[in-house]
C-alpha cells in the first residue's frame, strides 16, 4: 500500500515516517523523485509528445508514470515504454478491463500498474482483486487523526 505525496505543510517527515513505521511504503516523498504525467499535461501536449519530452528529462535514474483515464491511453503508455501506469478513479471493474486488454496485448508484465483516486481502507480489499501492483492511498496522510499532545509545565 502506498501513500500519496499530498501530505500537511510541514509535517510531510513525519507523515511520511508513520507510513513507514506503520508498514506502508511512503511512494514518492516529492515530484522530483519520478517522473510524473498528469492528466493536464496530456490534455495540453498529447499523450505521445508528453512522454517523449519526459524520457528526454528523466535520464537513466528516473522512472516515467502517466494517469491514465482508459484502456487506450494505459495501452499506448505501456507501448511507449513508460514504467508505471497509474489508474486515476477507475473502478474495479473498469481496472479489471483494463488489466485483461494489457495481458491479451502482451504488455501487462512491462509495467508496474497503479490503482489511485478514491480508494479508502474500506474498499481496498476490491481494488487487490483487481490485478494492480500497487494501490495508494491518500487517506492515509489527509484522513489520519492526529494525536492531541500538550506539554504542561507545574512547580511541583
Amino acid at each position: 500500500m502506498l501513500a500519496q505525496r499530498k501530505t500537511t505543510p510541514g509535517f510531510r517527515k513525519f507523515e511520511k515516517k508513520a507510513i513507514i513505521l506503520g508498514g506502508g511504503d511512503p511512494h514518492r516523498y516529492n515530484q522530483s523523485d519520478t517522473v510524473m504525467i498528469k492528466d493536464n499535461h496530456i490534455k495540453l501536449m498529447g499523450l505521445e509528445a508528453a512522454i517523449a519530452n519526459a524520457k528526454m528529462v528523466a535520464g537513466f535514474t528516473r522512472k516515467i508514470e502517466v494517469e491514465v483515464e482508459n484502456a487506450s491511453d494505459a495501452v499506448r503508455a505501456a507501448e511507449l515504454g513508460v514504467e508505471i501506469v497509474m489508474l486515476d478513479n477507475r473502478t474495479p471493474h473498469e481496472i479489471r478491463e483494463i488489466v485483461h486488454i494489457l495481458k491479451k496485448k502482451g504488455l501487462r508484465e512491462k509495467i508496474i500498474l497503479e490503482a489511485s483516486g478514491g480508494i479508502t481502507p474500506t474498499n481496498i480489499e476490491e481494488y487487490r482483486e483487481t490485478g494492480v501492483d500497487v494501490i495508494s492511498i491518500g487517506s492515509l496522510t489527509h484522513n489520519a487523526p492526529w494525536l492531541d499532545v500538550s506539554l504542561t509545565i507545574t512547580n511541583e
